[in-house]
């Protein structure tokens, strides 16, 4: 066990049918699109090229890269359900993106358990599944993603 402080929510502490709404939010800025786009190989023009969004997209201006969106929604939830409790992210079900997201765009996150069971082959340790849902500062619904952690139980000494 490690000495460092946890955040995150023990196996037992994830009740099916808990909303935890996230305390950090996030402005997205053209940087952070355009830092993560290049960074990761992504050529498309929707998210990199303001004339042809303007000339040539319903949308008039860049997307945001919906990967860095997924990325800032499971990471604005690691605070305070996984930090410090996680074995390992074991995938995704689904993610959607039913509404784009834009630069300036102000996204807070909630997350729901869904599902929380023991291991049959871990002892100690559990299978919770997450719907993590992502707004934009209208309310609007811009990401929907269920995902399955490997988590700890609380050890027996804290």
């Amino acid at each position: 066990m490690t000495d460092r402080p946890v955040s995150g929510k023990w196996l037992e502490e994830l009740d099916e049918g808990v909303v935890i709404q996230h305390v950090i939010r996030r402005t997205i800025t053209e940087a952070d699109n355009i830092g993560f786009t290049t960074m990761t190989m992504n050529p498309a023009w929707l998210h990199l090229d303001a004339d042809y969004c303007e000339r040539e997209t319903e949308f008039g201006r860049p997307l945001v890269n919906s990967l860095l969106t997924l990325g800032l929604v499971v990471g604005i939830s690691v605070h305070e359900t996984t930090l410090g409790t996680t074995v390992a992210n074991l995938g995704f079900e689904e993610t959607v993106f039913p509404a784009p997201l834009f630069h300036g765009d102000t996204i807070r996150v909630e997350s729901e358990v869904l599902r929380r069971r023991a291991s049959s082959s871990r002892p100690g340790q559990g299978i919770v599944t997450f719907e993590h849902r992502a707004f934009n500062q209208h309310e609007q619904l811009v990401c929907r993603s269920v995902r399955n952690a490997l988590m700890l139980a609380r050890p027996t000494d804290a």
